[in-house]
This record gives C-alpha cells, sequence and structure tokens, in this order.
C-alpha cells in the first residue's frame, strides 16, 4: 500500500495557467495531441465560455486560488490561432478579473503559419499575448507535404515576418530532425534556415511514431538510429554557435530567453489547466492533485464548468511523487536543488540520496550539497536514467 502524500504549502509553489485549445484545420499524421479536426466554424463565444465555467469550478474548490499569482499563460493545441483576437482578448480579459496575474506574466500562443496574417498578429499583440510559439515542423516543402502541414515554407518567413512587425520580441519556432528519408545534411540545412530567422527559442526534437497515429500504423521511412544520433549532435553543435543554449532535452534558447511556461512544468510547481482534455496539478494540504477535463470538445462543452467534465482526478501517491518529480527535473540541464524537491516534494531528500550510491547512478548524474543534474549521458538516456534512480 502506497504512503499517503505529505501535505505542501501552495503559497510558495510558483502558479501556471494552460488553456487547451482543441481544433485544428487537419489533424497531422504524426499527431497524438488531443487535436480534432474542425468541421464549420469555430464555436468561439461558446468555447470562451466554457474556459469561464471551467474556471469557476476550479475556484469554488480552491478558494485560495486568486491570491497566488499567475506566472505564465501558455495557450495551446489544437491551433489556438483559428481564434481571433477579439476573443482571446475578452478571454485573458475575463481571467484577470477572477486571478492575479504577474506584474511580468508570460502570456504564450501556438500559431500554426497557415492561419494567421498581419491583423491576426496584431490583434494578438494588442490582447496582451507577449510570446509566440511557431509550429514550423520544417522548412523543406517536400517535407512539409509529407508531414500533412497546410503550410509552405515561405508562410513561415511571412508568419516571423509580420509577427515581429506586430511587434513580438520573444518568438519559439518548433523543429523536427530526423523526418522521413531525411539526411543529415538535409537536417543541418533546415536547421540553419530556421535559425536564418533569428528567433529567440528553439524546440528542437526527433519525430518519433507516436501510438494512435496515422504514422504509427502506416510508418513512413524514417533515418537509422545513428543518421538520427548524427542529426541531433550536429544540431547541438550548430545551435551553441548561433548562441543558443541547450536548458532542457529538446529546449533552446538565448540569454534571458527560456519558456517561463515549460520551466515551471519540468520545475514540478502548480498549474492550472482549462479546456478540453486540459491537465492540472495543484498541491495543497491532501498534497499534489492531478485532473484531467474530457478530451472531446462537444463532451467538454457540454459538461464545463460541472464535475461531470472531470475524466480523471487522483491524488499523488507519496512513491509516485519521487518519480514524477524526477521525470520532469531531470529534463533540465541544470537539474534541481534539495530545498526544491523537499519544497515541490514534501518528502525529505534522503529518500533519493540514496539511491545514488550505484556506479550507473553515478555515470548519468552528478550529485552534490546543493543538489542534482543530469550529465550528458544521463540527459541522452532519460529513461534509463530514471529507472537506474528509481
Amino acid at each position: 500500500m502506497n504512503p499517503a502524500p505529505p501535505p505542501l504549502e501552495a503559497a510558495c509553489i510558483p502558479l501556471s495557467l494552460y488553456l487547451h485549445f482543441p481544433w485544428c484545420v487537419r489533424k497531422c499524421p504524426y499527431c497524438d495531441f488531443n487535436s480534432h479536426a474542425l468541421r464549420g466554424d469555430v464555436p468561439e463565444s461558446a468555447y470562451i465560455d466554457a474556459l469561464l465555467r471551467d474556471l469557476a469550478f476550479d475556484l469554488d474548490q480552491h478558494p485560495d486560488l486568486p491570491q497566488r499569482p499567475i506566472r505564465s499563460i501558455f495557450m495551446g493545441g489544437g491551433t489556438p490561432s483559428l481564434f481571433s483576437g477579439r476573443a482571446l482578448g475578452g478571454l485573458l480579459a475575463a481571467l484577470s478579473q477572477r486571478l492575479s496575474f504577474a506584474d511580468d506574466i508570460e502570456i504564450t500562443l501556438e500559431a500554426n503559419p497557415g492561419t494567421i496574417d498581419e491583423a491576426h498578429f496584431a490583434d494578438y499583440r494588442m490582447a496582451g499575448i507577449n510570446r509566440l510559439s511557431i509550429g514550423v515542423q520544417s522548412m523543406d516543402a517536400a517535407q512539409l507535404k509529407r508531414l500533412g502541414r497546410i503550410h509552405d515554407p515561405d508562410a513561415v518567413r511571412s508568419a516571423v515576418a509580420v509577427a515581429r512587425r506586430a511587434g513580438f520580441d520573444n518568438l519559439n519556432l518548433d523543429l523536427m530532425f530526423a523526418l522521413p528519408e531525411q539526411t543529415p545534411e538535409q537536417a543541418d540545412a533546415d536547421l540553419a534556415a530556421a535559425l536564418a530567422l533569428e528567433p529567440e527559442h528553439l524546440s528542437y526534437y526527433q519525430l518519433t511514431l507516436e501510438p494512435n497515429t496515422e504514422f504509427a500504423a502506416r510508418p513512413p521511412p524514417l533515418p537509422a538510429d545513428d543518421e538520427a544520433w548524427t542529426m541531433q549532435q550536429q544540431g547541438l553543435q550548430r545551435l551553441a554557435a548561433a548562441g543558443f543554449a541547450r536548458y532542457e532535452v529538446s529546449a533552446y534558447a538565448r540569454s534571458g530567453r527560456q519558456a517561463r511556461h515549460n520551466l515551471n512544468y519540468w520545475r514540478f510547481g502548480d498549474y492550472l489547466g482549462l479546456g478540453a482534455g486540459a491537465h492540472a496539478k495543484l498541491s495543497g494540504s491532501a498534497g499534489v492533485r492531478r485532473r484531467a477535463r474530457h478530451k472531446h470538445p462537444k463532451a467538454y462543452l457540454d459538461t464545463a464548468g460541472s464535475a461531470e467534465m472531470i475524466q480523471e482526478d487522483r491524488i499523488v501517491s507519496a512513491g509516485e511523487l519521487v518519480f514524477e518529480f524526477c521525470m520532469n527535473a531531470l529534463r533540465l540541464d541544470a537539474g534541481f536543488g534539495w530545498d526544491e524537491f523537499e519544497q515541490r516534494t514534501g518528502l525529505p531528500s534522503s529518500v533519493l540520496r540514496a539511491a545514488l550510491a550505484g556506479p550507473a547512478a553515478q555515470a548519468m548524474v552528478v550529485a552534490d550539497d546543493t543538489g542534482l543534474r543530469p550529465t550528458p549521458l544521463g540527459l541522452q538516456h532519460l529513461n534509463t536514467l530514471l529507472t537506474t534512480l528509481l
């Protein structure tokens, strides 16, 4: 039987907000996110109302939430940029009346280059959004077609240009490598083309075949493992030469431009999750509570604001807490401090320090009096590291 989780002081744990927008123009064959191809118009008003009812449900159960500053907001999907700046501005204004926004809050919108124009970007900036995450995936037209994307390389260049003109000075580009039949030379050219757009942040990750996707059912011809390794290593070198520091397994940023929202996930902070399929993590006297909403948009719209919208609701056991914390925090190049581990889990650091004596662990982590961080080997083989430690 798992021991009961310890109580946690929620006020000491940073809080973020995730908003999920489940619709997209077309489902990509590699995508395993909760996204649904749009049929007809986006139900903007109905969905914004549902998000606010969803929040009211959380506020009823956690009356302390308005006293905890929201450090960051992330609008993900799906394709949130299918929603107008007017709708998102109204949503942010309503949220700010019910929650406490930090003065320097980071507000990120995921955007698809195939769904936005200059007027959209200007409206998003006026709405208070101050960071964009643009789903590029590749700068090669043939690869974009194979990946089922609705944009081409020119649309990416145009999106970045109009975002800059709209006043956005904090851009992330999502880019993948080890694409179907891609060579290391092609992957390097792809990365060089993305860096030429001068983003502040780059998410650079390997294409993987996820269960329940079209690519999993009908796998495309992917590069061999040794070629994928070459692509990653040459990418590390090119990114470093361009002034990007790797701070997480697949995240690279210029100085001071790390994604604050994602850092809160990896540091085991708390987050509200509103929207179809959204997940939440909140700490309190009962320990760490995880919740998930109904995934299907119709089911969510029909039940938002009531207990029926909750598909999963559980308290994380003390044993699970150690694994969940390490699964997130050891993705970071800097690792974590022992004081951070104790604050976010309520457990003494001794429960983890005892696992560090073996030679396998010592090859994959560096531990000292202040904390624990992965070695390059540990960062490369995170699943093995977690198995070794836990």
